[in-house]
C-alpha cells in the first residue's frame, strides 16, 4: 500500500554531525547530561598510514570502515544508518509500551499503538492473503473500454490505492508561493529511473529480469497460471518502457523552469483527447480549477497516444499490477517475500529488517506527527532546540558576511542576496503545530484497512488545501528523521530532532568537533537557497530571476568547474559520478563548509591551538566533516545511486569540498605532490 503526500520540494542533507556553541550572550548553556562519548575525533577510527593529502576520507575514516562492515539487513552503512538504527530502537521501545494498553478510541496513544499492533500481527495478515485486493481485482475486471480504463485510473488515485499513469498532487504554485495549485507530473513506471528501462547493459538486463519475475509471482499468488503471469509481466515492461521513453531526464528536471508550465484546464485538454481534465481534476477532488501546472507537457503527449494504441486488456493488466504492487508489502508473507526478493536485486540487501522495525518505519510515515509528539517529549529537551535557533543565527551571519566579501558579485546582487538571506525562516526539532489526523480512524485487527485509511486521509487532506492559504509552518518530515533540508518555495531549513544528537550533535562535544559536524550541517541546507536551483527563487519563495545577467554567467562558470570535478570520480571502478545531477548538493557541501569554517573561528577554540587526542582545532574541524560521511555501500547500491541519487558518494562528499578550502591544506600541511593536491589558483570558489 502507499502511501500519498502532499508534495514539497525539498532539497536535503540525506546523511549528515555538534555542540559548545554559545546561547545568550557566548554563555553556555548548562545542561546536566553527561556524554557517553569520550572521544568524538578516535584515531582508532582513522587509518594513519594514509597521507591525508592522499586520501582523506581513508585517513579519517579508513579503520572505522574496515572494522564496520555492513550488517545483512542494510544496503549501506556509516554515521547516518547508525543514527537512524538507534533512533529506530527508541521508536521501537515507545511503540512496544504504547501498543500494550487500552487508550481512548481516537486518542494519540490509541492510533500510534493500534497501528503498530496491526502490523505485528501477522497471524491475522497471513490468515487474510489477499483478500483485501479481491475487489479491486474483479472490478479491474470488469472494465470493457478505454473510458472505463481512465475512470479506473481516477480511481485507483483517489482510494489512494495506486498511482498509475501519471503523478497528480496539490503543491505550492513557485511563482505564486503562497497559493496552492493542482499539478500533474510524469509518471507510470515501477523501476527507479528511465534508464533501467532504456540502456541496456548487462545491469539493466538483471533488474529487469528480476522485475519481471516479481510481477509473475504477485500474478500467480492470485490464481494467475504461471504462463499468463508471464505474458503479464511482458505487457507491463512494455508499457512502462513506451512511458519510460517519454519522460524526461532527472538532470533536465533540475531547472525549475523547465518544469513549470502552466496551462488553462481547457486548453491542456486539447492536446491530450482521451484525458479530458476539464471532466478529470474534478473528479480526482479538486473541483473548480481553471488552471493548472504539468511539470512534463510532452510525456502526457505521448501517453495519450498510447492509451489510444494500446488494447483495452493490457490495460487491465497494467491496472492490476499497480493494485498488486501497491499492495504486496501490506498482504500475506509470500508477497513481502516476493517484493524483497525484487528489492534486493536493485539493493543487493542480503535479508530484509525485521517486521518490528518495519512497522516502526511504517508507523513513522504515516503517523509522523503523533508518533513524534512521544519521542521528543522523551528523546529532546527544549535546550536543544534553543541551542540550534541561536547556532543558526551564528552561521546565518557569516554566511551574510561571506556574500558581502565575494569578488565575483556585483553590489546589485549581493544585496538582492543578503535581502533573502534575511528572510530565511527556520525549522529545529519538531512543528510549532502538531497535525491531528483529524477523522483518521485507526482499528488495531484490521492493518490492510488501516494502511488504506491512512492514505486516503492524506490524499483527501492533500488536496482539501486547494482553496486555502499557503501554510508555511507546515513541515515535510517527521521529527525522529535524521535529515535536514531547505525548501525553496517556503524560504525555509528543517533540521528534525532526530539528526542533532551525536555523532551530529552532542552537548559535550567541543566547537571544532560540532562545526565541523552540525555547523556544516547547516551551512549546507543556508547554502542549498544559492545553488543552481534555488538561487532561482526570490527571499519570498518566489521563481523569478533576480540575478543579473554577467553575476548569474559568473555564477555557472563556477558551477561548471564543481561540475567537472565531480565528474572525474568513480565507483565500482567505471561509472562516473553524475556531476550536473549531484551539483546542488556538491555546491552545498562546499558552501556549507566554508561557512561553518568561518564561524569556527570566531570562536575561542577556533582562536586556538590546544590539541585534543594530539589534533588541533583546525583538524578536529576537517575530522568532524569527514567522519560524517564515514560509510560503506552494497555495489548494487552503489550503481543505482549513481543513477539516481542527487548526492555523491560519501567518500567524494568527504574529500572533494577540502581540496577547495585553504585552511584544510595549512592544517594538514598538504603539498605538491600529494594526490588531492589542488593549485591555489585552481580550488574552487563559490560561497
Amino acid at each position: 500500500m502507499k502511501l500519498k503526500f502532499t508534495n514539497f520540494i525539498l532539497i536535503g542533507l540525506l546523511c549528515l554531525s555538534v555542540s559548545a556553541f554559545t546561547i545568550d550572550g557566548g554563555k553556555k548553556e548548562k545542561i546536566k547530561k553527561t556524554s557517553t562519548h569520550k572521544k568524538f575525533i578516535d584515531p582508532a577510527n582513522m587509518d594513519l598510514s594514509v597521507k591525508p593529502g592522499d586520501d582523506f576520507f581513508e585517513y579519517a575514516d579508513g579503520n572505522w570502515v574496515k572494522h564496520n562492515p555492513i550488517p545483512s539487513k542494510e544496503t549501506r552503512w556509516g554515521s547516518f544508518g547508525m543514527l537512524n538504527q538507534e533512533n529506530t530502537d527508541r521508536l521501537l521501545a515507545l511503540l512496544k509500551e504504547v501498543s500494550k494498553k487500552d487508550h481512548p478510541a481516537g486518542s494519540l496513544e490509541q492510533r500510534v499503538g493500534d497501528l503498530y499492533a496491526s502490523g505485528m500481527d501477522s497471524l491475522i495478515i497471513e490468515k487474510r492473503g489477499f483478500d483485501p485486493i479481491k475487489p479491486d481485482l474483479d472490478r479491474i475486471d470488469k472494465l470493457t473500454d478505454l473510458r472505463s480504463i481512465i475512470n479506473e485510473v481516477v480511481y485507483e488515485r483517489t482510494h489512494a490505492e495506486a498511482d498509475p499513469l501519471f503523478r497528480f498532487g496539490v503543491s505550492q504554485d513557485s511563482k505564486h508561493p503562497t497559493k496552492h495549485i493542482a499539478e500533474l507530473s510524469q509518471g507510470g513506471t515501477t523501476l527507479p529511473d528511465r534508464d533501467n528501462y532504456l540502456k541496456a547493459n548487462p545491469r539493466n538486463q538483471k533488474i529487469q529480469d528480476a522485475y519481471k519475475q516479481y510481477i509473475i509471482t504477485l500474478f500467480t499468488l492470485t490464481g494467475t497460471d504461471n504462463d499468463a503471469a508471464a505474458k503479464n509481466a511482458a505487457t507491463i515492461l512494455g508499457i512502462e518502457t513506451q512511458l519510460a521513453k517519454a519522460q524526461l531526464s532527472r538532470v533536465a528536471m533540475r531547472d525549475p523552469h523547465v518544469t513549470y508550465n502552466k496551462f488553462s484546464v481547457s486548453d491542456f485538454s486539447k492536446t491530450t483527447p482521451n484525458l479530458n481534465w476539464v471532466e478529470l481534476i474534478p473528479e480526482m477532488k479538486v473541483p473548480g480549477q481553471d488552471t493548472l501546472l504539468v511539470a512534463q507537457p510532452d510525456f502526457f503527449k505521448a501517453e495519450d497516444a498510447l492509451l489510444s494504441k494500446t488494447p483495452v486488456d493490457d490495460w487491465k493488466v497494467y491496472l492490476k499490477w499497480n493494485i498488486l504492487k501497491g499492495s504486496a508489502s501490506a498482504l500475506s508473507a509470500a508477497f513481502v517475500k516476493a517484493g524483497f526478493t525484487y528489492s534486493s536485486a536493485l539493493s543487493g540487501q542480503k535479508v530484509q529488517a525485521p517486521r518490528n522495525e518495519r512497522m516502526s518505519r511504517l508507523v513513522d510515515g504515516s503517523l509522523g506527527e503523533l508518533l513524534g509528539q512521544l519521542y521528543v517529549a522523551k528523546y529532546f529537551p527544549p535546550a536543544a532546540k534553543a541551542y540550534m535557533v541561536n547556532l543558526v543565527n551564528n552561521l546565518k551571519v557569516t554566511l551574510g558576511e561571506r556574500i558581502k566579501n565575494l569578488t565575483w558579485m556585483s553590489d546589485e546582487t549581493k544585496a538582492r542576496a543578503l535581502k533573502k538571506l534575511a528572510a530565511f525562516t527556520v525549522k529545529i526539532g519538531y512543528p510549532d503545530k502538531w497535525q491531528t489526523y483529524t477523522g483518521l480512524v485507526i482499528n488495531r485487527d484490521d492493518y490492510f484497512g488501516n494502511l488504506k485509511r491512512v492514505s486516503e486521509w492524506r490524499y483527501n487532506y492533500s488536496v482539501s488545501q486547494i482553496n486555502k492559504p499557503v501554510d508555511k509552518k507546515r513541515w515535510g518530515m517527521t521529527p525522529p528523521t535524521v535529515n535536514a533540508s531547505y525548501n525553496p518555495t517556503n524560504n525555509d531549513i528543517t533540521f528534525p530532532a532526530g539528526i542533532l544528537q551525536f555523532p551530529f550533535f552532542d552537548f559535550g562535544a567541543d566547537d571544532a568537533v560540532n562545526y565541523g559536524g552540525i555547523g556544516a550541517v547547516i551551512g549546507h541546507e543556508m547554502t542549498h537557497g544559492f545553488d543552481d536551483q534555488g538561487r532561482q527563487y526570490d527571499g519570498d519563495g518566489t521563481l523569478r530571476d533576480w540575478w543579473t545577467k554577467d553575476d548569474a554567467d559568473k555564477f555557472k562558470t563556477r558551477a561548471d568547474q564543481v561540475v567537472a570535478q565531480y565528474n572525474a570520480f568513480t565507483v565500482l571502478d567505471t561509472l562516473h559520478v553524475n556531476g550536473k545531477l549531484t551539483l546542488g548538493e556538491n555546491l552545498a557541501d562546499l558552501g556549507g563548509l566554508n561557512v561553518a569554517y568561518a564561524a569556527f573561528k570566531k570562536t575561542k577554540e577556533g582562536h586556538s591551538h590546544k590539541k585534543i587526542n594530539g589534533f588541533t582545532p583546525d583538524q578536529r574541524f576537517f575530522l568532524a566533516w569527514a567522519q560524517v560521511w564515514r560509510s560503506s555501500q552494497r555495489p548494487e547500491t552503489a550503481a543505482q545511486r549513481i543513477l539516481t541519487d542527487p548526492h555523491s558518494p560519501e567518500q567524494f562528499r568527504a574529500n572533494a569540498p577540502i581540496t577547495n578550502i585553504d585552511a584544510w591544506y595549512a592544517a594538514f600541511n598538504i603539498q605538491p605532490g600529494d594526490k588531492m593536491y589542488k593549485k591555489p589558483e585552481d580550488r574552487i570558489r563559490v560561497w
